[in-house]
Parts: structure tokens; sequence; C-alpha cells
């Protein structure tokens, strides 16, 4: 915890594009994908929250699926604010995670933990499931004793290797929303919402996933 406000040195661009393909490994195996997606989600329903409470919402509840699905209820739930909430889920991932790679190019390594950190907070106050509390717990708690117990390097890796995370499960969702836009309820609210079909929403996700996973793998290989 106390090297949060510490400058600490970017890792070179070997041993960032090695962190970068491990997690590609890792994200694109079924086997792992089935636990791992629940951590996509938490960047997803927490995009919902935090955009829902910037647009003016209360946030009623949230949860997260055992399936790997999840979801969060607010008030009024209509209405440009809401209609931003909606939208921000499928960029939650990407995004974050170009916030993160930012932050590590400038050396902020250990605060993109603690941003992390701040968020499963933030989520605990508002989940109403058992399977969500005990995803967003054991993240939490994870984050915790590396910001309290991990070296320097072992903190810089994880880091790296969560901004990795986010840029790339965010892409890997959006080509799988993209086959079916039918079945996702976030496009099918804009939907309503809108003159824009569902499938159009969906591209407009996958665009702006692969966009934030090129924009912040450069930044991260650049350094």
């Amino acid at each position: 915890m106390n090297r949060i406000g510490e400058i600490q040195t970017p890792l070179p661009a070997p041993q960032t594009v090695l962190i970068g393909l491990l997690v590609a490994i890792v994200v694109t195996a079924p086997e792992l994908w089935s636990v791992l997606t629940h951590a996509n989600t938490v960047a997803h329903e927490g995009a919902h929250v935090l955009a829902g409470i910037g647009a003016g919402r209360t946030i009623q509840s949230m949860r997260i699926n055992s399936d790997g699905g999840g979801g969060t209820v607010m008030v009024p739930d209509s209405g440009f604010g809401f209609g931003v909430a909606a939208f921000a889920g499928y960029l939650g991932a990407g995004v974050f995670g170009l916030i993160a790679a930012k932050l590590i190019s400038i050396g902020r390594i250990a605060v993109v933990l603690f941003l992390c950190l701040l968020l499963c907070v933030v989520m605990l106050l508002v989940v109403r499931n058992l399977f969500g509390g005990r995803v967003i717990l054991i993240c939490g708690v994870l984050l915790y004793l590396i910001l309290r117990y991990a070296t320097t390097g072992m903190e810089t890796a994880v880091a790296y290797g969560v901004t990795w995370f986010l840029l790339i499960s965010g892409t890997r969702e959006a080509f799988v929303i993209i086959r079916a836009p039918k079945d996702i309820q976030d496009a099918k609210v804009l939907a309503s919402m809108t003159f824009i079909f569902r499938s159009a929403w969906c591209f407009l996700w996958l665009s702006g996933s692969v966009i934030a996973l090129v924009i912040g793998g450069t930044i991260l290989i650049r350094g």
C-alpha cells in the first residue's frame, strides 16, 4: 500500500509483450475463460454502475451470475442518462484498460491496482446476490494482498496482467455479442430508445473495444 504514491518504472517492451501473450492465451482458453469471465463481468457491471451514478441514477441492485452474465438495476430507468449507462457496459473493460495503460505509462503502476480495489469496494455496496458477492470479494482480497504484501516486481507484473486482461477480455466479449445481437439486453434497451438497430450497437461496442486494445496495447509496449 505504501507504494501507491511512488513513481515506478514501466517494463521493457519484450516483457510487456510476453505478459500480453500469456494473458491472451488465458483469455482464449475455454476452461480458463469459464472462470475468468466473471472478472470481465465485474468490469462490465462496474461500468454500468459508475456511468449510472455519474448520470444521476440511483443504483438499486447489481448481480453477477454463475453463468457469466449479470445485471444492474437503476432508477429512473429511462432518459439520456440511462442510455449512457446502458451503453457503457460493453465498453467498460476496454475503457478501464485504457486508463490503466495510461497510468502505467506515467509510472503510477500501484495506482492501477488500488483503483481496481476501489471499484470492488463500490461494487460490494450494490451487489445483491451471494455468488456476485463472492466473486467481488475474492477479487478485492487478492488485490489487497498484492498491494499489501507483494514485491514491487510482482505488483508491476500483476498490474500489467490486469491491464492486458481488461483490454483483451473486453474485445473477446465484443466479438461474442456481435454474433447474436438479438440476445443482448443492453442492445435491446438502446434500440428501443433510438432508431439504431441492435446489431449496430454491437458493432459500435466491437469497434470501441478493438480501438481500446490497439491504443492501450501500444501505450503499454512503448512504456
